[in-house]
C-alpha cells in the first residue's frame, strides 16, 4: 500500500511551508552554477529560475544520482551534473517525439558532444521508465502539466500521469525527492486547462503525487510571482519567463 493511509496524514502535520530565499545556497552548487562552459542562453535564465536555491531547496549533494526528466535544452541536468560531481551521475531524459525534431537534435549533439558525463536517454513521451536506474533526486520542471497534454503535431498521445508517476516511484531510492516546478494554473478540467494555458492547478499535482506513495515534504515560494496573471497562456509575450510558479519537494518513504 505504500503507506497511503498513514504518510499523507503525517505530511500533512509536517508540510515546511518556505518563503522565497529560504533554501539558501552552498560554495559547490553557487559553483555549479558559474562553472565555464555553460552555453549563453542557459545562464540568462538563471536569474528568474534561481537554480542554486532550487538545488539547495532539494538538498541535491555532491556523489548523488540525479535524474532531470524532459530535460530539453538540458539546463538543470548541466547544473545538477557539475553539483554531483565525478562521484555522483545525472541521466537526462527526453522524450523521443522531441528529439524527432531537427532543431532538437542539433541541441542534443551539442550538447552530448559538450558533456558526455551525462547520461542522455530517450523514451516514449506517453511510456516512461526509469529502467534498471534509482535516483537520489529526480528534477521535473515546467513540464509535469504536459502528462496532461495531447498533441497531432509533436506525436503525442493521451498519456496517463497515474502510469507515469508509478514508474517514477520505481525509479526513486528509498527516501529520494522528486522535485516539482510548474506553472500555477486555475482549478477546472485538468487537460482543458493544459491544453489551453499550459499550466496545471497546484492541487492536481498533490494529489496525483499522494496517490503515486510520495509525501508532500516543503512547498517554496522561491518562484512565485504575485504579479502573474493565471488566465493567461505561458507563452504570451507579457508573462513568458516571469509566470508564478509553485516548487515542491516530495519524498518516497524510506
Amino acid at each position: 500500500m505504500r503507506f497511503k493511509m498513514i504518510l499523507p496524514a503525517l505530511a500533512g502535520a509536517a508540510l515546511l511551508l518556505t518563503g522565497g530565499a529560504e533554501a539558501g545556497t552552498t560554495g559547490y552548487l553557487a559553483a555549479a552554477v558559474a562553472a565555464p562552459g555553460r552555453p549563453a542562453k542557459a545562464t540568462q535564465l538563471d536569474a528568474g529560475r534561481k537554480p542554486a536555491e532550487v538545488l539547495a531547496f532539494l538538498g541535491l549533494k555532491p556523489g548523488m544520482a540525479a535524474a532531470d526528466i524532459m530535460t530539453g535544452s538540458g539546463y538543470w541536468a548541466e547544473i545538477m551534473a557539475n553539483a554531483v560531481g565525478p562521484k555522483g551521475k545525472v541521466t537526462a531524459y527526453e522524450p523521443q517525439q522531441f528529439y524527432n525534431d531537427p532543431d532538437e537534435q542539433k541541441v542534443w549533439k551539442v550538447l552530448t558532444e559538450r558533456r558526455p558525463d551525462i547520461d542522455f536517454v530517450r523514451y516514449p513521451f506517453e511510456t516512461f521508465s526509469a529502467g534498471d536506474r534509482t535516483f537520489d533526486i529526480v528534477m521535473i520542471s515546467l513540464n509535469y502539466h504536459d502528462l496532461y497534454w495531447e498533441s497531432a503535431q509533436y506525436k503525442i498521445p493521451r498519456t496517463d500521469p497515474k502510469a507515469f508517476l508509478n514508474a517514477l516511484y520505481a525509479g526513486v531510492k528509498p527516501g529520494g525527492v522528486v522535485g516539482v516546478i510548474d506553472h500555477v494554473g486555475p482549478g477546472g478540467d485538468t487537460r482543458a486547462v493544459v491544453d489551453k494555458l499550459h499550466r496545471i492547478d497546484p492541487a492536481t499535482v498533490e494529489a496525483d503525487f499522494a496517490a503515486a506513495g510520495f509525501v508532500l515534504e516543503a512547498k517554496s515560494r522561491l518562484l512565485a510571482s504575485d504579479a502573474d496573471d493565471h488566465s493567461k497562456m505561458v507563452f504570451d509575450p507579457a508573462i513568458r519567463g516571469n509566470t508564478d510558479r509553485f516548487l515542491y519537494r516530495f519524498r518516497k518513504a524510506r
